[in-house]
């Protein structure tokens, strides 16, 4: 494992650690997802949001420049989430700085599971994971770093 692999996994581990919210409610959810998509708007990003609750999603948009595609992105990014428990881009990372692939390591079907940047599991302290927080249309690591600054800010208040 190099080294820059080795601390963009300690970075986004930290990310996880630290982006813990108080309570995660309806409101909550579409703050974050409306914090993404106007965030989206000022930096002429073409993406798909996708903020769920459990299973269910509570906020879903589109801007310019995304396509249906992206909605695939999103849920096969989620369900990564939601089966290992942690970022679908650290969950690719880990499985890099192993030397092999999510696809190979895992067995897991490609039409339903991408272990690429972009989905951020939304925890409450005490509680747990409680949803998926996702972006798709950008590098991994960039649609990571967007749901990143946007729970940032969301913590923040």
């Amino acid at each position: 494992m190099t080294d820059d692999l080795t601390a963009t996994i300690a970075r986004v581990e930290q990310e996880e650690r630290d982006l813990v919210l108080p309570a995660f409610s309806y409101d909550e959810a579409w703050r974050l997802g409306t914090l993404l998509y106007a965030k989206a708007v000022e930096r002429g990003l073409g993406i798909a949001i996708d903020i769920r609750l459990g299973d269910q999603e509570v906020f879903h948009a589109a801007r310019p420049g995304s396509a249906p595609d992206n909605d695939s992105w999103l849920e096969r990014k989620g369900r990564v989430v939601r089966r290992f428990g942690a970022s679908s881009y650290l969950v690719g990372l880990r499985h890099e700085g192993r030397g092999t692939t999510f696809e190979a390591a895992t067995q897991l079907p490609l039409q339903e599971f991408a272990a690429h940047g972009g989905a951020f599991p939304i925890r409450v302290a005490g509680v747990g994971i409680v949803g998926v927080a996702a972006v798709s249309g950008l590098k991994g690591f960039e649609d990571h770093a967007l749901v990143v600054e946007a729970l940032r800010e969301l913590l923040a208040g």
